[in-house]
């Protein structure tokens, strides 16, 4: 096995694939389920939003989007469970025969009213997910790294929510500037695994008039694929001063969600929720 910096086994190549068979395939067995986790708090996000700025469709962009999961969870409102039900054991079908299920399954479910774009590395993954029909719209590109292009700049212009389950960490502050610079002051919604401080990414964000709440509550990510993987991330959560007892000692990655919106209209029921708990 194959570990990152931060000490978790590489999956890499399960979201390379051309379906995502692979991916559900291997993630079925260490019981990942966050953007389940994830879903009712997107779903009032959006909810939340429509109501707040009178926009009908707005515009969701899921950073690290892989397959289009968070899509699909939300606008198909189907399970995780149903997923991994959907996409093992079917070896013996074609791309385009899991691909034509697909945009039946978007056809014939009705979820949240939002238009999803997607961004990742992964041009399979994106294009799937747009083939499908579960993503409306897909950035190619590594704004870590690069600076969006023109074209780029025009898909994150209407960006009105940003959600994430996963992938900052590996993205941090870059992106999400980028993002605010092409689009204006969309809220943000980010489950980042404890292991990956938010400070820098926070105070990034203040900068740029934001106001961030984290919510107390933990959200099990996966199981450990091993134990070593399981010792390499104490030892990474060590490192950055997060006690692990009772939570990734007793063998799963943990999450908390991360919210954020500008100063002068953060998201109500988050902030509201959280400034109450936190005045009793």
């Amino acid at each position: 096995m194959r570990f990152d910096a931060t000490g978790k086994v590489t999956l890499d190549h399960i979201y390379t694939q051309a379906d995502p068979r692979a991916y559900f395939s291997a993630l079925r067995g260490l019981e990942y389920h966050i953007p389940q986790l994830a879903k009712p708090y997107f779903a009032t996000l959006i909810e939340d939003y429509r109501a707040a700025r009178q926009v009908d469709v707005p515009q969701v962009l899921d950073i690290g989007s892989s397959y289009g999961i968070n899509a699909a969870l939300l606008r198909c409102d189907v399970t995780m469970d149903d997923l991994y039900d959907r996409y093992c054991d079917i070896d013996s079908h074609s791309r385009a025969a899991v691909v034509a299920r697909d945009r039946e399954l978007v056809r014939s479910r009705t979820g949240s009213r939002a238009r999803f774009v997607g961004l990742d590395i992964s041009q399979p993954a994106l294009a799937y997910a747009r083939e499908t029909g579960f993503l409306d719209d897909a950035v190619h590109a590594d704004l870590e790294r690069d600076d969006p292009t023109a074209e780029q700049l025009a898909q994150l212009a209407n960006t009105d929510l940003v959600i994430s389950t996963g992938s900052l960490g590996y993205v941090g502050a870059n992106t999400l500037s980028k993002v605010v610079a092409a689009s204006g002051s969309p809220w943000m919604a980010h489950f980042v695994l404890r292991m990956f401080p938010f400070d820098s990414i926070e105070e990034s964000l203040a900068g740029l008039g934001y106001e961030t709440v984290r919510l107390d509550q933990v959200f099990r990510q996966r199981r450990f694929i091993s134990h070593e993987e399981q010792s390499r991330v104490l030892d990474t959560l060590s490192g950055v001063g997060v006690d692990p007892s009772g939570l990734e000692t007793d063998g799963w990655l943990y999450a908390q969600l991360h919210v954020s919106g500008p100063r002068d209209s953060t998201p109500p029921r988050f902030f509201d929720a959280f400034h109450q708990a936190n005045s009793r």
